[in-house]
């Protein structure tokens, strides 16, 4: 491993930013740190507690903050991942609280997220509820009916993880009702956090389910009445290789989605069509090899149209598109001809 600089001594001047950066750069890199000047200066940024661009007119490293430097580069260097050592991760217009027990956002899923603010924003808007405003904590699965406003379009946020979706939402859509639903108690804490932050910064309030997104009676109080449902599930093939950071420090059950990565994302396709309006849409992101998989699984369902694909800025296929039809279609799932209504589901991580 490259060394860092040499300490500053008492009373002498302090380091340069740059001479630091350098190093740590070099240290990354050895460590197959694939962007590592950049990150290198991010954690230089960070300690100085300034913005990245004004690194080169801040002030040098003291010999506290270059320690400080240097334990943080030597755990990046063993692929700790960087939003860990900062506790924050940039997505859209926000900084999530981001750490151990929660799935690091990624920028692709900014794509989707940008996607369901348009959607969003096109909606008239949904049927009010019967409670009055504010941010809640729903005390069941499918109780989210009974709180939040119902003035605006009604958007939900299947696996929410830290928020990172259904606030850039709430923040870019403010006439939006924003349903948040998440399995995991670690990444629940990440995701009231983040929630009570956006909230004391001025945005408006989410509401919070815990509950498996899989589960049969998701949200039944909303059957029918959503607007637009995101979802951006574990969907990576069990056998996939991932880099170390993912590997050691993401969720398993975040990044994972069985053998084939659809076993979340079958019973939310199921799901969704029940939750949705006439004419709501559904945006779910998944994995680059399922570019051809989950549109075809969307129109074999027979309760959706308009599916399309979209792909990431490198061109990779990246989420998936669909509207709920307005009228039902003969042997879909749902239509008169069906048993009773009655649905097999699958169970599994959310």
């Amino acid at each position: 491993m490259t060394s860092l600089p040499q300490h500053p001594s008492e009373g002498s001047e302090r380091l340069r930013p740059s001479v630091a950066v350098a190093r740590a750069a070099r240290t990354l890199a050895a460590a197959g740190v694939e962007a590592s000047r950049a990150e290198a200066e991010l954690l230089a940024a960070h300690v100085l507690g300034v913005p990245r661009g004004r690194l080169a007119l801040a002030d040098g490293l003291t010999a506290d903050q270059l320690d400080r430097y240097d334990a943080l580069v030597a755990r990046r260097a063993t692929r700790e991942p960087l939003q860990h050592l900062t506790g924050s991760a940039g997505f859209r217009h926000l900084e999530l609280a981001v750490g151990p027990g929660v799935f690091v956002p990624r920028p692709e899923t900014e794509l989707l997220a940008g996607w369901g603010v348009d959607q969003a924003r096109l909606r008239p808007g949904s049927p009010p509820s019967t409670a009055g405003p504010g941010y809640v904590e729903p005390p069941a699965a499918g109780a989210a009916e009974a709180a939040g406003v119902g003035d605006g379009p009604l958007v939900v946020d299947l696996c929410s993880g830290s928020g990172a979706i259904a606030l850039a939402v709430a923040q870019e859509a403010p006439a939006a009702r924003v349903v948040a639903v998440e399995r995991s108690p670690a990444a629940l804490a990440w995701l009231r956090r983040n929630a009570a932050d956006r909230v004391a910064a001025g945005d408006r309030p989410i509401e919070v389910v815990a509950a498996d997104v899989t589960d049969p009676e998701l949200l039944a109080g909303l059957t029918g009445r959503v607007d637009v449902l995101l979802c951006n599930p574990p969907y990576v093939p069990r056998a996939v290789l991932v880099p170390p950071e993912v590997a050691a420090h993401d969720p398993d059950e975040a990044v994972f989605g069985g053998a084939d990565g659809l076993d979340v994302i079958r019973p939310v396709l199921a799901r969704a069509a029940e939750l949705l309006r006439p004419g709501g849409v559904l945006g779910v992101e998944h994995d680059d090899t399922h570019g051809a998989v989950l549109p075809a699984l969307l129109a074999a369902d027979g309760r959706y149209e308009a599916v399309e694909e979209h792909r990431d800025l490198a061109g990779r296929p990246r989420f998936a598109t669909a509207r709920r039809r307005r009228e039902p279609v003969a042997g879909a799932p749902g239509h008169a001809e069906d048993t009773g209504g009655a649905r097999a589901w699958q169970t599994g991580s959310s």
